[in-house]
């Protein structure tokens, strides 16, 4: 089969590799009908990441259909249409047991990181019956695979994390598609305003078109000037960041009121400073977390309502063999507007 495998940073290719194979009796195989690329992908190709060896095929989401399952997995068939989520779960561990799938001493992060991922035409997915998730009725592969990763990072990471509630003025640093998850999630709590924070103008009208109903180009504007105008000069009583540089977690927890909530989504590379000569006083939360998908059901069932809008995410369409254009596409955002790509294998 084809695959898009990484050779080290900088370095990529699409490649013929062996077809995956059940390894253990809860394993499935699966057809990847439709799959896309995460900014997680951008920083493993940075050199962010140096526990993915080169070698390994990249990719953690994808919408497929099942062609092979081991002999223990009890609810997945050959044949079924399926989510597979960036967390594999085990289900029997100490932190599955508390929900807390991302931290699963078997499994977690662990497609396209430590073992081969979705970027291909086929992938071996461990725990099939709980790290896969059926595709409902009467919604599309592009609105599903939304919820493979950005939509319940935003959700739980950001918004949950951060303890969004009616009435509550909330400032995302950063709207890529981690950042307009987090939009839309935090719009299912009501919040008095959404601050949207970003450089790129397409970005901030994206924002827009998602529910901020403030945005700031900090290029241009002072963000601190701005939310303290909307607090009477308390600050945001949420602050979600979600890019990962030291610049933007700085910025996020500038924004936030004494006794607010920072939730720290991004991916960060490198240190960042941490300024407590200024916030031990303020009685702020920060938080941390990489997604646990314990809220994909809701997610799902949302979708399925039409409570959520998960298809505006897909602007740009590919082929699967398409990869190497795609990723040109979605490292280069700002100047070609993409939010997510996806891209599909042929009927």
């Amino acid at each position: 089969m084809k695959a898009l495998v990484y050779h080290g940073p900088n370095d990529k290719s699409w490649d013929e590799v062996p077809d995956p194979q059940l390894i253990d009796g809860t394993d499935a195989v699966i057809r990847v009908d439709a799959t896309t690329i995460c900014g997680t992908d951008l920083h493993i190709l940075k050199g962010d990441l140096p526990e993915v060896t080169p070698g390994r095929v990249l990719g953690h989401e994808a919408v497929g259909t099942v062609e092979q399952v081991g002999a223990g997995v009890q609810s997945v068939r050959p044949g079924d249409r399926v989510l597979v989520s960036c967390i594999s779960a085990c289900g029997r561990c100490r932190f599955c047991r508390e929900a807390r799938f991302g931290q699963c001493l078997a499994g977690g992060w662990i497609l396209g990181h430590n073992i081969d991922g979705t970027q291909a035409e086929k992938v071996r997915v461990p725990f099939a019956d709980t790290s896969t998730y059926p595709v409902p009725a009467g919604v599309s592969d592009d609105e599903f695979l939304m919820l493979a990763d950005i939509l319940p990072t935003g959700y739980e990471v950001g918004v949950l994390n951060g303890g969004v509630s009616p009435g509550d003025v909330v400032a995302v640093v950063g709207a890529g598609p981690i950042g307009l998850s987090a939009i839309s999630g935090s719009l299912l709590f009501s919040p008095c305003h959404v601050i949207a924070i970003d450089l790129a103008d397409s970005r901030l009208e994206a924002a827009k078109q998602f529910g901020a109903d403030v945005t700031v180009n900090n290029s241009r504007e002072d963000p601190l000037a701005i939310v303290q105008s909307l607090t009477d000069g308390l600050g945001a009583d949420v602050a979600i960041e979600a890019v990962g540089t030291p610049a933007t977690f700085e910025l996020a927890t500038g924004l936030v009121r004494p006794g607010g909530r920072i939730a720290n989504i991004g991916v960060h590379g490198v240190p960042a400073a941490l300024h407590l000569e200024t916030l031990w006083t303020r009685d702020v939360t920060i938080t941390t977390g990489l997604v646990d998908t314990y809220s994909t059901p809701t997610l799902s069932r949302l979708l399925a309502t039409h409570q959520i809008d998960a298809a505006r995410f897909a602007t740009h369409h590919y082929p699967l063999e398409g990869f190497m254009e795609a990723y040109d596409a979605f490292s280069n955002a700002a100047e070609t507007q993409v939010l997510k790509v996806v891209l599909a294998s042929s009927p």
